[in-house]
C-alpha cells in the first residue's frame, strides 16, 4: 500500500480545466519527481494533496485513508506537510521565534530537542537571534523546511527547492533530500526544474503536461521519450548524459 496516492484527480478553475484524471503514488521513504513546463499543473496538484484546494474531483489517501476533504492543518497532523516555490519567511521574527511558532502552531507540541534536530538536519547556519528578513535564499529554504520537519512528517511535498540556488548549494538541497529518506523513511514529492536534482535524488519522476500525467519511470529513460522532449524539452533525441541540464 503506497504512503500517499492520489486517483482520478481533476481540478478546474476559472472555468479552465487544470488537472485531468491524475494518479500517482508515493511510497515510504521513497523520492519522486514531478516535472513538466511551466503551467502543466504541478503546483495545482499540491494544492491539491496539501489540501488547500478542496474543490476537485478524484480521491487523495494518506496510508489507504482517504483525506480528500480534509483541510490542510488536518492533513499535516496525520503527517503531510509541504513547501512553496517562494521561501517567504515572517520578516517581522527572528530564526528562532519562527521555530518556536512552528512548534506552537498547534497541539500536542513536539518536544525542543525535536526543534532543535530539525534545524541541526538541515545545517541551519543563522543564529537564532537573526532577523529572518535578513537572510539569504539558501538559508530561507533551509529555516521553512525545518519548520516543516518540526511537525515529524511521513511525507514532504517540496515545491521547486533549488530554485534562486547555486550548484554548490542545490547540492546541499540534494543531500538533505536524501538523508530524509534514505535515513528517517520520510517520503518526498519532488517539483523541481533543476532537472539534474530531480535525476540525482528521485527513483521516479512523472511528466504533466497541461494538466495529464504524460510519462512515468525512473528519470534515465524518462527524459528520453519523444513526448517528454515535445512538452519540455523540445529538443531532439540524444543521450540525455549529453543534456546540459542546467541550461534546460
Amino acid at each position: 500500500m503506497p504512503l500517499l496516492s492520489c486517483t482520478d484527480i481533476t481540478l478546474d478553475l476559472g472555468g479552465r480545466r487544470i488537472l485531468e484524471g491524475v494518479n500517482l503514488e508515493v511510497g515510504q521513504a521513497e523520492v519522486v519527481g514531478l516535472a513538466g513546463p511551466n503551467g502543466a499543473g504541478k503546483t495545482s496538484l499540491f494544492e491539491v494533496l496539501s489540501g488547500r484546494q478542496l474543490n476537485h474531483g478524484g480521491d487523495v489517501r494518506l496510508d489507504g485513508v482517504s483525506i480528500r476533504k480534509l483541510p490542510m492543518r488536518e492533513r499535516v497532523e496525520r503527517g503531510l506537510v509541504r513547501s512553496y516555490q517562494r521561501p517567504i519567511v515572517p520578516a517581522a521574527l527572528t530564526v528562532g521565534e519562527t521555530l518556536k511558532a512552528a512548534r506552537k502552531a498547534f497541539k500536542p507540541y513536539p518536544s525542543r530537542l525535536r526543534l532543535e534536530w530539525a534545524a541541526e538536519f538541515v545545517r541551519l547556519r543563522a543564529h537564532m537571534n537573526q532577523p529572518t528578513a535578513s537572510l539569504e535564499t539558501l538559508e530561507r529554504r533551509k529555516l521553512m523546511l525545518a519548520c516543516l520537519l518540526v511537525r515529524d512528517p511521513k511525507i514532504v511535498l517540496l515545491d521547486e527547492p533549488a530554485s534562486g540556488l547555486t550548484g554548490s548549494e542545490i547540492d546541499e538541497i540534494d543531500l538533505v533530500v536524501r538523508k530524509l529518506s534514505q535515513e528517517f523513511g520520510i517520503a518526498v514529492l519532488l517539483i523541481e526544474h533543476r532537472l539534474e536534482l530531480l535525476a540525482m535524488v528521485s527513483s521516479r519522476v512523472l511528466v504533466l503536461d497541461v494538466g495529464s500525467i504524460i510519462a512515468e519511470g525512473p528519470p534515465e529513460s524518462v527524459f528520453t521519450l519523444p513526448a517528454v522532449r515535445q512538452a519540455y524539452f523540445d529538443i531532439p533525441l540524444i543521450d540525455v548524459a549529453d543534456v546540459d541540464l542546467m541550461a534546460v
